[in-house]
């Protein structure tokens, strides 16, 4: 259990890595700790809207780093798909 645990881990842990990498802009950003990230991107203040067979994350227009996670989402989702 505890290998498979280690395992869980190495792989949030890469999975967060490439994912600063890829999405966020500037050197700034690329090199937040686990605990600011959790702070400003994973804590963030929206919801999740169904309207149209879609689902859409609405954030909060007062959240302060808002733009920076609409961006990063949008960079993410310009990446093309794996073939």
């Amino acid at each position: 259990q505890n290998q498979i645990w280690v395992e869980i881990v190495a792989l949030a842990c890469e999975l967060l890595a490439w994912t600063q990498m890829l999405a966020l802009h500037g050197t700034s950003a690329r090199r937040y700790e686990p605990k600011r990230l959790r702070l400003r991107l994973f804590a963030v203040a929206a919801r999740l809207v169904r309207g149209g067979r879609r689902l859409r994350l609405r954030i909060a227009a007062s959240w302060p780093w808002a733009s920076q996670l609409v961006a990063a989402i949008t960079r993410l989702q310009a990446l093309p798909a794996p073939t």
